[in-house]
This record gives C-alpha cells, sequence and structure tokens, in this order.
C-alpha cells in the first residue's frame, strides 16, 4: 500500500511538472486577409518579436510563451468565431485588430469566455467609450485623442478652411468624423458635406462617386476617414482628379503600411496621427524603445510600425502584469493593469482604471517628399512629426466618459 501510494504521489508530481512547463497560449486575431491585412502582418511580426525575446528570458511564470493566431479579414462575425476557437485551445488572453468593430465585438465575446481582450489598432472612441467593459483594453490611442493634435495643428496653420469628408461607413469612421469635425469647428454639414462609403466591402465606384463630389465641392481639406487599402484606393483616384494637388489631405490615422502600399510620392504632404513611430523612441529618449527598433529591424529588414509597436507593447505588457499578480486569472490581471503606469516604447503610459483606455502622447504627422525618404537607408523615413499632445490634454476625462455612457444608457462604471 505505502509503494502504491508513493508511485500515486510520484505521478501527480510529475503531472503538476508537466502541466507547468505547458506553454501558455496567446491569441492572436487579427486580419490576415481583406483591406487592413499590412497592418495585420505587422502585429504578427510585433507579437513574434515579444514572445521570442520573453521566453529567452525564461518565459512567464516559468512558462514559455506560444502564439496562436486567426485570421479575421476585418469581419467582425468571423473574428467572433475566432474568439470561440481560441478560447477552446486555452489562450490565456486575446488581442489584435485593426477594426474597431473587431475589437468591439471579439472583446465583448472574450469576456463571455472570462479572458482579456487587448485592442492594437481600434480608433473608435466606442473601443473604451460606450462599448467599454471589464475585460477589454485598448492599447493605442482613440479618435478623439487623434482629432485634438490634428485640430490644434489644423487650426493654427490651416484656420478657417471649407472641409469635405469621406468617411468609412462604421463606428471607427464615425466617432472619428465626429471628432474631427468638433476640434476643427466643421461641424455644420452644410459649410462642411460629408459622404460615407461601406465598410468592408466599398468598390472602387464608390471612390469615384464620393471624390468626384468632392472635386465639385469649394473644399480646401479633403478629410479621408479611411484606413488601410481603402485609403490608398481612395488616394490613387484623388490623385488623378488632381486633388492632391488643389487641397490639403487629411487622413486621421495614418500608417507606416499604408505609406508603403501607396508610395511616398503619392501621400506626400498628407496629415494624420500616430501613436508612435520607429523615430519616436529617439525623441523620447527611450532606450528599451530604441532596443526594439533595433531588433525589429535586424530581424525583417524593415522599421517596425505602429501597428507592430501595439502588439509587441501589448504581449509585454500583460506579460509584466501576470508577473506582478502572480498569476494567469483574468481578474488578478485587471486589478494589476488598472491605473498601473510605466515606461516601454516612448515616454510615460498609463492603463486607466475607469475605462481601460491607454494613456499617451499622441502625434500630429506629415508625410514627407519622396526625396526625404529616399536619403534614409531603408527608404521607410515616412513622417516628420509636426506637433503632439501629451495623454492630459487629449484623453476625454471621468465626466465626459461618463456623460457619454449615461447618454447610451450603460452603466457608468465597467462591468
Amino acid at each position: 500500500m505505502q509503494r502504491l501510494t508513493a508511485a500515486l504521489a510520484l505521478w501527480a508530481g510529475l503531472t503538476a511538472c508537466a502541466q507547468a512547463a505547458e506553454p501558455i497560449t496567446l491569441g492572436l486575431n487579427y486580419p490576415r486577409t481583406g483591406p487592413y491585412k499590412e497592418e495585420g502582418l505587422a502585429q504578427m511580426r510585433g507579437a513574434l518579436l515579444a514572445i521570442d525575446e520573453l521566453n529567452a528570458k525564461g518565459g512567464v511564470l516559468g512558462r514559455s510563451l506560444r502564439l496562436s493566431s486567426r485570421d479575421t479579414a476585418s469581419r467582425p462575425a468571423k473574428a467572433v468565431r475566432n474568439v470561440d476557437k481560441l478560447a477552446s485551445e486555452g489562450a490565456a488572453m486575446l488581442f489584435g485588430g485593426s477594426s474597431s468593430a473587431v475589437a468591439i465585438a471579439s472583446g465583448q465575446r472574450a469576456a463571455t469566455h472570462g479572458l482579456l481582450y487587448f485592442g492594437t489598432l481600434t480608433y473608435s472612441n466606442d473601443t473604451t467609450g460606450k462599448d467599454a467593459h471589464r475585460y477589454l483594453f485598448r492599447e493605442c490611442n482613440n479618435a478623439w485623442m487623434s482629432a485634438r493634435v490634428l485640430g490644434q495643428y489644423l487650426s493654427k496653420h490651416l484656420p478657417d478652411k471649407r472641409y469635405f469628408y469621406v468617411t468609412s461607413d462604421y463606428t471607427w469612421g464615425h466617432t472619428t468624423e465626429s471628432s474631427l469635425r468638433q476640434t476643427t469647428g466643421s461641424e455644420d454639414t452644410g459649410k462642411h458635406p460629408g459622404l460615407k462609403v461601406p465598410f468592408p466591402g466599398a468598390r472602387l465606384a464608390d471612390y469615384m462617386d464620393v471624390l468626384n463630389q468632392a472635386a465639385a465641392s469649394d473644399a480646401e481639406v479633403l478629410t479621408l476617414v479611411l484606413f488601410g487599402e481603402d485609403l490608398v484606393r481612395a488616394m490613387r483616384i484623388a490623385k488623378d482628379l488632381g486633388l492632391t494637388e488643389r487641397m490639403q489631405i487629411v487622413a486621421p490615422n495614418l500608417t507606416q503600411s499604408i505609406i508603403e502600399q501607396a508610395g511616398p510620392g503619392l501621400m506626400q504632404g498628407v496629415l494624420g496621427t500616430e501613436p508612435w513611430t520607429w523615430r519616436v523612441p529617439k525623441l523620447e529618449k527611450s532606450a528599451q524603445g530604441e532596443a526594439f527598433v533595433n531588433a525589429f529591424s535586424q530581424r525583417y529588414a524593415m522599421y517596425p510600425s505602429s501597428s507592430a509597436a501595439s502588439a509587441y507593447s501589448i504581449v509585454y505588457q500583460w506579460a509584466d502584469a501576470a508577473q506582478r499578480a502572480k498569476s494567469l486569472d483574468s481578474e488578478a490581471l485587471i486589478k494589476a493593469l488598472e491605473g498601473h503606469r510605466y515606461q516601454l516604447l516612448k515616454g510615460p503610459q498609463e492603463w486607466r482604471a475607469f475605462d481601460h483606455q491607454n494613456l499617451q502622447t499622441v502625434y500630429a504627422v506629415k508625410v514627407k517628399a519622396r526625396a526625404e525618404v529616399l536619403k534614409d537607408p531603408l527608404k521607410q523615413d515616412y513622417f516628420e512629426i509636426v506637433d503632439r499632445l501629451d495623454a492630459d490634454q487629449v484623453a476625454p476625462s471621468l465626466a465626459e466618459w461618463q456623460a457619454e455612457r449615461r447618454a447610451t444608457g450603460q452603466p457608468l462604471t465597467l462591468q
């Protein structure tokens, strides 16, 4: 009997050791296909680099990390199904997305599994506004934060201009246009008209129609509230119609991938915002940020974009929270993240407790001339930082957040 008991104890001990040694699965729910696929690829690269670095340091809680990924194609219904599949694999947390509709739907589904969801590129105000909940964290800035820094720059350098808006017809587009209208004083739709294009699935004919109407207007600023391949296609048509010469083009959320797809010649002079560029670490004197740029550049022979930086940062921040909480439990991680201040790839950042919005500096950027871009060894020095606002100047206050929640019938605290 003693031998049997000892054998069972040994078996139990070995089983426990084997379980402890099993890798921790992180689930990336990202666009591998569709209009935002380049941003998705950047997220995959950033996540893999972070996981490899953490594994080289011993992993998290004594266990290595592995990545499991699913393609959303920027479609919310598909993203929700992916969440179920990743949860069934035992993923400890989920992250990703380049569409706010995907991030919101994914986060809601993740909550039903008791899993945290970190949004990478999800700029809609709704993500941490009316659709916010305890299990959803947003790493990037929101539309209002982008609009504040853009509005500051435009009001100073292009005051009293007439605007024409072309907007993706979904939550990111709607909240971005609304925010930018407020910060630029272009709320009057009679003086500053706007048109919507379908998302996803807009056709070239849709862009031709709205941009021909823009060309027929007396607008001086063409605001393209479009992203990824959609923005690239619209820019090509705008160029053919001569709009890039007669109007200041504004694209509220720019990425390195967008410039690469379109080419810097086409995008030259376009104004937008970025939460991070590969130039930011040096600007903000971030040693870890510069190390990330160097490691990413050596591994992939290209500079990291804000998409890559977001995924990389999320993996590191989740790992840091797990180490501090000494747990993978979502409730423990929420407590570890809320109100946590840190520095990683730029200046100070914070996971705000009341809405799970990441507070950080946001930069207004202008795409450099092609000749300037080509001077860089990797020919990817796309952005000139023309303005900036720190988090305390751009983020909505608790009172503003609660007012929005109250107006939409949502609880005044995260549930």
